[in-house]
Protein backbone atom coordinates (compact mmCIF):
# COMPACT_ATOMS: atom_id res chain seq x y z
CA UNK A 1 0.00 0.00 0.00
CA UNK A 2 2.75 2.40 0.73
CA UNK A 3 6.12 1.91 0.82
CA UNK A 4 9.07 4.31 2.55
CA UNK A 5 12.48 3.38 -0.02
CA UNK A 6 15.73 5.03 1.03
CA UNK A 7 14.11 8.19 2.38
CA UNK A 8 16.76 10.62 3.34
CA UNK A 9 15.89 14.19 4.53
CA UNK A 10 18.38 17.28 6.38
CA UNK A 11 17.38 20.41 6.79
CA UNK A 12 20.52 22.24 6.74
CA UNK A 13 23.31 20.18 8.80
CA UNK A 14 20.63 18.43 10.48
CA UNK A 15 19.97 15.02 9.25
CA UNK A 16 15.98 14.25 10.24
CA UNK A 17 15.37 11.28 7.76
CA UNK A 18 18.20 8.56 7.61
CA UNK A 19 17.76 5.40 4.91
CA UNK A 20 14.04 4.74 5.82
CA UNK A 21 12.96 1.75 4.23
CA UNK A 22 9.41 0.57 5.79
CA UNK A 23 6.31 -0.71 3.90
CA UNK A 24 2.74 -0.41 5.20
CA UNK A 25 -0.20 -2.63 3.93
CA UNK A 26 -3.81 -1.96 3.95
CA UNK A 27 -5.31 -3.12 7.35
CA UNK A 28 -2.82 -2.05 9.27
CA UNK A 29 -2.99 0.25 12.50
CA UNK A 30 0.12 1.79 12.25
CA UNK A 31 1.26 4.11 15.45
CA UNK A 32 4.58 6.09 14.54
CA UNK A 33 6.42 7.00 17.78
CA UNK A 34 9.91 8.64 19.09
CA UNK A 35 11.35 11.29 20.65
CA UNK A 36 10.40 14.86 19.84
CA UNK A 37 12.66 15.84 16.86
CA UNK A 38 12.98 12.27 15.94
CA UNK A 39 11.75 12.23 12.36
CA UNK A 40 8.15 11.02 12.52
CA UNK A 41 6.24 14.37 11.85
CA UNK A 42 8.68 14.48 9.13
CA UNK A 43 8.19 11.69 7.66
CA UNK A 44 4.10 12.28 7.76
CA UNK A 45 4.68 15.14 6.08
CA UNK A 46 6.56 13.76 3.05
CA UNK A 47 4.03 11.19 2.66
CA UNK A 48 1.74 13.94 2.53
CA UNK A 49 4.00 16.20 -0.21
CA UNK A 50 4.24 19.02 2.19
CA UNK A 51 8.07 17.82 2.49
CA UNK A 52 10.17 17.29 -0.31
CA UNK A 53 12.58 14.12 0.55
CA UNK A 54 16.45 14.53 -0.41
CA UNK A 55 16.71 10.87 -1.66
CA UNK A 56 14.46 8.21 -1.88
CA UNK A 57 10.86 7.64 -3.64
CA UNK A 58 7.66 6.97 -2.01
CA UNK A 59 5.10 5.13 -3.77
CA UNK A 60 1.59 4.47 -2.73
CA UNK A 61 -0.43 1.91 -4.73
CA UNK A 62 2.82 1.05 -6.47
CA UNK A 63 2.84 4.73 -8.09
CA UNK A 64 5.77 6.84 -7.45
CA UNK A 65 4.29 9.61 -5.32
CA UNK A 66 6.51 12.53 -6.82
CA UNK A 67 5.09 11.87 -10.62
CA UNK A 68 1.71 11.17 -9.25
CA UNK A 69 -0.38 13.99 -6.95
CA UNK A 70 -3.45 11.83 -7.66
CA UNK A 71 -2.65 9.48 -4.85
CA UNK A 72 -3.54 12.13 -2.10
CA UNK A 73 -7.31 11.41 -3.08
CA UNK A 74 -7.03 8.16 -1.20
CA UNK A 75 -5.36 9.68 2.08
CA UNK A 76 -7.76 11.52 5.03
CA UNK A 77 -5.71 13.98 7.18
CA UNK A 78 -6.05 14.95 10.25
CA UNK A 79 -3.47 17.60 11.54
CA UNK A 80 -2.40 17.67 15.60
CA UNK A 81 -3.45 21.89 15.26
CA UNK A 82 -6.25 22.41 12.35
CA UNK A 83 -5.49 25.88 10.82
CA UNK A 84 -8.87 27.42 9.35
CA UNK A 85 -9.87 30.64 7.91
CA UNK A 86 -10.97 32.58 11.27
CA UNK A 87 -14.40 34.07 9.36
CA UNK A 88 -15.07 31.04 7.53
CA UNK A 89 -18.15 29.26 8.64
CA UNK A 90 -18.13 25.25 9.52
CA UNK A 91 -20.68 24.72 6.93
CA UNK A 92 -18.56 26.53 4.91
CA UNK A 93 -15.48 24.70 5.42
CA UNK A 94 -17.28 21.41 4.67
CA UNK A 95 -18.95 22.94 1.28
CA UNK A 96 -15.89 24.01 0.24
CA UNK A 97 -13.87 21.12 0.75
CA UNK A 98 -16.72 18.97 -1.24
CA UNK A 99 -16.06 21.82 -4.12
CA UNK A 100 -12.54 20.90 -4.32
CA UNK A 101 -12.86 16.87 -4.16
CA UNK A 102 -15.89 16.74 -6.73
CA UNK A 103 -15.25 14.56 -9.59
CA UNK A 104 -17.71 15.13 -12.46
CA UNK A 105 -17.17 11.89 -13.56
CA UNK A 106 -18.11 9.80 -10.49
CA UNK A 107 -20.35 10.96 -7.41
CA UNK A 108 -18.47 11.32 -4.21
CA UNK A 109 -19.22 9.06 -1.74
CA UNK A 110 -19.03 11.11 1.90
CA UNK A 111 -19.19 9.54 5.24
CA UNK A 112 -21.54 12.41 7.69
CA UNK A 113 -20.72 9.52 11.02
CA UNK A 114 -18.51 11.72 12.66
CA UNK A 115 -20.00 14.68 11.39
CA UNK A 116 -23.41 13.16 13.48
CA UNK A 117 -21.82 11.72 16.55
CA UNK A 118 -19.75 15.29 17.42
CA UNK A 119 -23.38 16.87 16.63
CA UNK A 120 -21.58 19.46 14.36
CA UNK A 121 -24.26 20.19 12.49
CA UNK A 122 -26.03 21.95 15.45
CA UNK A 123 -23.03 24.65 15.26
CA UNK A 124 -22.25 24.69 11.51
CA UNK A 125 -23.23 28.43 11.50
CA UNK A 126 -20.63 29.13 13.82
CA UNK A 127 -17.32 30.88 12.97
CA UNK A 128 -13.77 28.46 12.86
CA UNK A 129 -12.68 31.79 15.14
CA UNK A 130 -14.63 31.50 17.42
CA UNK A 131 -14.48 27.39 18.62
CA UNK A 132 -12.43 25.70 21.16
CA UNK A 133 -9.61 23.68 20.22
CA UNK A 134 -11.56 20.53 21.45
CA UNK A 135 -14.22 21.92 18.82
CA UNK A 136 -11.59 22.26 16.10
CA UNK A 137 -10.28 18.86 16.56
CA UNK A 138 -13.52 17.32 15.49
CA UNK A 139 -13.83 19.70 12.67
CA UNK A 140 -10.91 18.24 11.73
CA UNK A 141 -11.76 14.46 12.18
CA UNK A 142 -14.71 14.81 10.38
CA UNK A 143 -13.27 16.23 7.58
CA UNK A 144 -10.24 13.62 7.45
CA UNK A 145 -12.89 10.33 7.12
CA UNK A 146 -15.69 12.43 4.97
CA UNK A 147 -14.56 11.05 1.80
CA UNK A 148 -13.99 8.06 3.19
CA UNK A 149 -10.49 7.63 2.16
CA UNK A 150 -8.30 3.88 2.33
CA UNK A 151 -5.76 5.19 4.03
CA UNK A 152 -6.29 7.65 6.98
CA UNK A 153 -3.41 9.82 9.33
CA UNK A 154 -4.02 10.99 12.21
CA UNK A 155 -1.87 12.94 14.05
CA UNK A 156 -2.36 13.52 17.98
CA UNK A 157 -6.06 12.72 17.30
CA UNK A 158 -7.62 12.56 20.66
CA UNK A 159 -5.54 15.34 22.13
CA UNK A 160 -7.82 18.48 23.26
CA UNK A 161 -11.24 15.82 23.06
CA UNK A 162 -13.02 15.49 25.94
CA UNK A 163 -13.25 11.75 27.24
CA UNK A 164 -16.72 10.86 25.64
CA UNK A 165 -15.50 12.41 22.41
CA UNK A 166 -12.29 10.31 22.78
CA UNK A 167 -14.20 7.40 22.99
CA UNK A 168 -16.18 8.53 19.86
CA UNK A 169 -13.30 9.24 17.94
CA UNK A 170 -11.66 5.54 18.73
CA UNK A 171 -14.34 3.54 18.09
CA UNK A 172 -14.46 5.35 14.57
CA UNK A 173 -10.96 4.39 13.96
CA UNK A 174 -11.11 0.79 15.07
CA UNK A 175 -14.64 0.50 12.86
CA UNK A 176 -12.43 2.00 9.68
CA UNK A 177 -9.56 -0.14 10.34
CA UNK A 178 -11.38 -2.96 10.22
CA UNK A 179 -12.71 -2.12 6.94
CA UNK A 180 -9.47 -3.32 5.60
CA UNK A 181 -8.24 0.51 5.76
CA UNK A 182 -5.19 1.37 6.52
CA UNK A 183 -4.88 3.98 9.93
CA UNK A 184 -1.39 5.77 10.49
CA UNK A 185 -1.27 7.57 13.70
CA UNK A 186 1.09 9.43 15.92
CA UNK A 187 0.32 10.39 19.43
CA UNK A 188 1.89 10.84 22.98
CA UNK A 189 -1.14 9.26 24.63
CA UNK A 190 0.67 5.83 24.24
CA UNK A 191 -2.52 4.10 26.24
CA UNK A 192 -4.59 5.20 23.29
CA UNK A 193 -1.94 3.53 21.01
CA UNK A 194 -2.51 0.16 23.03
CA UNK A 195 -5.92 0.05 21.88
CA UNK A 196 -6.03 0.96 18.34
CA UNK A 197 -2.11 -0.08 16.93
CA UNK A 198 -1.89 -3.00 15.36
CA UNK A 199 1.88 -2.23 14.64
CA UNK A 200 4.66 0.08 16.44
CA UNK A 201 7.06 1.98 14.50
CA UNK A 202 9.72 3.31 16.83
CA UNK A 203 11.98 6.19 15.05
CA UNK A 204 14.61 8.13 16.81
CA UNK A 205 17.45 10.62 15.29
CA UNK A 206 16.13 9.82 12.19
CA UNK A 207 16.47 6.35 11.91
CA UNK A 208 13.79 3.66 12.17
CA UNK A 209 14.80 1.23 15.39
CA UNK A 210 12.05 -1.44 14.95
CA UNK A 211 9.01 -1.67 13.02
CA UNK A 212 6.64 -4.68 14.60
CA UNK A 213 3.45 -5.84 15.46
CA UNK A 214 2.64 -4.84 19.10
CA UNK A 215 1.30 -8.55 19.90
CA UNK A 216 5.16 -10.01 19.04
CA UNK A 217 6.50 -6.48 21.35
CA UNK A 218 4.53 -7.81 24.19
CA UNK A 219 6.04 -11.21 24.05
CA UNK A 220 9.34 -10.54 23.75
CA UNK A 221 9.50 -7.94 26.17
CA UNK A 222 7.38 -9.43 28.49
CA UNK A 223 5.42 -6.48 28.98
CA UNK A 224 1.65 -5.41 28.21
CA UNK A 225 2.25 -1.52 28.54
CA UNK A 226 4.05 0.18 25.76
CA UNK A 227 6.26 2.42 27.79
CA UNK A 228 7.59 -0.31 29.33
CA UNK A 229 8.05 -2.26 26.15
CA UNK A 230 9.43 0.85 24.24
CA UNK A 231 11.74 1.45 27.74
CA UNK A 232 13.12 -2.09 27.64
CA UNK A 233 13.96 -2.43 23.91
CA UNK A 234 15.89 0.87 24.09
CA UNK A 235 17.72 0.34 27.42
CA UNK A 236 18.77 -3.10 25.71
CA UNK A 237 19.98 -0.99 22.25
CA UNK A 238 22.12 1.03 24.54
CA UNK A 239 23.75 -1.65 26.02
CA UNK A 240 24.15 -3.54 23.10
CA UNK A 241 25.63 -0.31 20.93
CA UNK A 242 28.24 0.76 24.34
CA UNK A 243 29.76 -3.37 23.65
CA UNK A 244 30.37 -2.56 20.29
Amino acid sequence: MILFNNINKSFGKLKVLQNVNVSFENGQSVAIIGPNGSGKTTLIKSLLGMVIPDGGNIYVDSQDTRQNFAYRSKIGYMPQIGHYPPNLRIRQLFEMMTDIRADKKHAIETDEEIIKAFQLKEIFEKSLGTLSGGTKQKVSAALAFLFNPQILILDEPTAGLDPLSCEILKEKIRKENLKGKLVIITSHILSDLEELASHILYIQEGQIQFFKTLESLKQETGESKLNKIIALLMQKKIKQTAQL
